[in-house]
């Protein structure tokens, strides 16, 4: 195959690094350019397969001096583009970094690789009587989660990303290998540089190594389903919830568009209405009185059909059909790409935000299908388009648009978990003004020739 020019050089010179584990194969490079997101394919020029951290500081190091860019790559499930080679260049797949290096049981942490995903990472922890609780519904890299800032179904309970990754090993633009804390659970000790490179998408550095908050498994877990007659009994519902200081594990919204999908995709009954999944930990005694809480206040705004779960296959029936909202909602148009956005604001605008986006869509005569992590005031949209149709594609671009400055106008933000990516670079400014400029500095100062993860955040636009 023909390469870059400078590439055959990097590639040789990686090749003796790390021998069979740089590729060039187009197969190789054509997997490492895809992802769940609608864009179209961007591959990498090598992919790149480290297996400790200081082969990631001598390639990164390799790249830097054939200003070749660099692209972390995790799981592949991003959905704004995250880990496109959107400028080419080396993309480093963790697949092989992927171990629990130590667990400390008696201070409830454990520091892994960032190949690991979530799933496995339980896996591991499943005898200490701990575990993760950030569940982005795909089986996502630690590595990649920390790098979009991830969230998902159980944040309204345990937090995000930002609120349980510890401590960072990272390498710098240069090769440089930094350690940004200690495993303490809190420090005044300067910057809070973890934090930085949470949620910064490989545009800062490359994650090596991740210590992260691990939490007690509960004692007893019941999960259940209500319908509603509209969105906004539905979000009320949820905002009475918390309210009324009922600590909930989960609280999910799924439209009836949504609930129509995932009934012919999981083969399931359910009633085509607004409907919430909810799931609630603790002991057996709090887990009962939780249960007893949410339904009494869920039949005061309409509720019906509360349906609880609390065997372990009757749960995992129910969250896997909540996690595979997106192939789901895609069966609902066979053969199209979605166009997949989120937002969140505060959750007393919530119902205003999401039936107005609802009737929006409605309008536009897009099908739409919309899911929430309502707990926390986050919501998708999943506009399906056909692929080889521009002007539906300019139609779902336009009501992204809307859709985020209604969220902004809110006091919200353009995306709660998915991250800025390629897809999200228009709003940033329109939501931060000029700490965006703040943010390029930051950028400039480590990453002075601009080879991390080139073409996200900051770049004029995403590509057509």
């Amino acid at each position: 195959m023909e390469l870059r020019v400078g590439t055959g050089a990097l590639a040789e010179r990686l090749s003796c690094l790390i021998g069979p584990r740089a590729s060039v194969a187009r197969g190789v490079l054509d997997q490492h350019g895809r992802s769940e997101s609608y864009y179209p394919a961007m591959p990498p020029d090598i992919v790149v397969f480290p297996e400790t951290t200081q082969e990631v500081s001598a390639i990164v190091g390799l790249c830097a001096d054939a200003g070749m860019p660099i692209v972390p790559f995790g799981a592949g499930t991003s959905l704004e583009g995250n880990a496109a080679a959107a400028a080419g260049g080396v993309c480093f797949d963790f697949a092989r970094m992927n171990k629990v290096l130590a667990v400390h049981d008696a201070d409830m942490d454990v520091v892994v690789q960032p190949g690991i995903t979530r799933k496995q990472l339980n896996a591991e922890l499943r005898t200490t009587g701990l575990f993760f609780p950030i569940d982005p519904g795909a089986d996502a890299s630690i590595g990649g989660m920390s790098s979009t800032r991830a969230s998902g179904t159980m944040a309204v309970r345990y937090g995000t990303m930002k609120d349980n990754v510890l401590a960072l090993e990272v390498v710098l633009a240069d090769g440089r290998v930094i350690r940004t804390a200690k495993r303490a659970r809190k420090s005044a000790a300067g910057y809070d540089l973890t934090r930085l490179f949470v949620g910064s998408e490989g545009t800062l550095g490359v994650i090596t190594e991740i210590t992260l908050k691990l939490h007690p498994l509960p004692q007893a877990i019941s999960a259940a389903t209500c319908s509603f007659p509209t969105l906004h009994d539905a979000v009320d519902t949820a905002i009475a919830l918390i309210q009324s200081a009922v600590p909930a594990a989960r609280i999910e919204l799924v439209d009836d568009v949504m609930m129509r999908g995932i009934n012919a995709y999981s083969k399931l009954g359910y009633r085509e209405a607004p409907t919430l999944f909810l799931e609630f930990h603790g002991s057996e005694a709090a887990v009962a009185e939780q249960a007893q809480t949410a339904e009494a206040i869920a039949s005061e705004h309409g509720g019906r059909g509360f349906a609880w779960a609390k065997a372990a296959e009757d749960r995992s029936r129910l969250w896997h059909a909540r996690d595979n909202t997106l192939y789901a909602g895609l069966g609902l148009r066979p053969g199209a790409r979605a166009v997949i956005t989120d937002v969140c604001v505060p959750i007393s605008r919530l119902a205003e935000c999401l039936t107005e986006t609802r009737r929006d869509a409605d309008a536009s005569g897009f099908l739409a299908p919309i899911v929430g992590h309502v707990g926390d005031g986050n919501f998708h949209m999943l506009i399906l388009v056909d692929p080889s149709d521009d002007s539906e594609l300019a139609g779902a671009k336009a009501l992204q648009a809307r859709m985020v400055a209604r969220a902004i106008a809110m006091d919200g933000t353009c995306t709660g978990e998915h991250g800025i990516g390629l897809g999200k670079i228009d709003y940033l400014e329109d939501e931060l003004g000029g700490a965006v400029a703040v943010m390029r500095a930051i950028k400039a100062a480590l990453d002075p020739a601009g080879l991390m993860n080139p073409g996200k955040i900051f770049a004029g636009g995403a590509p057509s």
